[in-house]
This record gives C-alpha cells, sequence and structure tokens, in this order.
C-alpha cells in the first residue's frame, strides 16, 4: 500500500489539468456558442473523473502511511480533494445523455465542473502547502 500511495503525485497532475481545462472549454462554449467547446469540456472532464478516483485513492493511501506535520491542513486537503473528485463525477455523469439533454441536466453539468475546478484549484494549494509549506508563494 506504501508504494500505491506514492504514486499520489505522479496521478494528481493529470486530472487537475482535465477539470480545468474541461472547465474553460465549457466557458468559451457558453460564450461563444460553438457545440466543439463542448464535446471537448465533456471529453475532458470523463477523463479527469476516472483519473480523479486512482488521484484521490492514492491520496488516501499515502495520507494514512506518512507522518505530516499539519494535520489540519491534510484534513483539509483530504475532504476538499474528495468533494472535488465526487464534483467530477457528478459533472461526468451528468454527460451520460449527452444528445438529449435538458437544459435543466446541461446547468446541472456547468454548475458541477465549475465547483470541481474551484475545489481542484483549493485542495491543489493545500496540497502545495502540505509539501512546500506554508511560504511556499513567497520570493
Amino acid at each position: 500500500m506504501a508504494l500505491a500511495g506514492r504514486l499520489h503525485p505522479l496521478l494528481l497532475h493529470f486530472p487537475i489539468a482535465l477539470v480545468i481545462v474541461a472547465a474553460i472549454a465549457e466557458v468559451a462554449a457558453i460564450w461563444s456558442g460553438y457545440r466543439e467547446w463542448h464535446v471537448l469540456a465533456v471529453a475532458n472532464v470523463r477523463a479527469a473523473a476516472v483519473f480523479a478516483v486512482a488521484a484521490a485513492f492514492t491520496g488516501w493511501l499515502l495520507a494514512s502511511s506518512s507522518v505530516v506535520d499539519d494535520v489540519r491542513v491534510l484534513e483539509w486537503h483530504r475532504w476538499i480533494g474528495t468533494t472535488a473528485m465526487v464534483a467530477t463525477i457528478g459533472a461526468a455523469l451528468a454527460t451520460a445523455d449527452d444528445d438529449d439533454q435538458s437544459l435543466r441536466v446541461r446547468w446541472l453539468f456547468r454548475v458541477a465542473l465549475l465547483w470541481a475546478a474551484a475545489l481542484v484549484g483549493v485542495a491543489g494549494h493545500l496540497g502545495a502547502t502540505l509539501v512546500w509549506g506554508a511560504d511556499f508563494l513567497r520570493p
């Protein structure tokens, strides 16, 4: 299990990028009306959901096997990251019948996706704080 937990830093960057690109593409779809942007967002969020499960699973393993000085930040990181994974999965599930989506389902997808992107940003910041310390943004 310790080896699987150590894969967390390797696995987490891909779903982060996928969620952020999906959110940007969906915002572009809203503003421009081009369906291609929405198609890109759907493809990215579906892939992100799969990789988010792997990243969250390995993160939980890593947190349970290593010693972390700031347990409070670890707990926030753990639960915000898990919530981001759930939001990403929810956004991906909202695209299940993408051809015949109602306006309500489309907005559910958009809200879940933007919520996931925001949570990914916060969880990423907390993860960087765990690795690099609270002053990692200072020169």
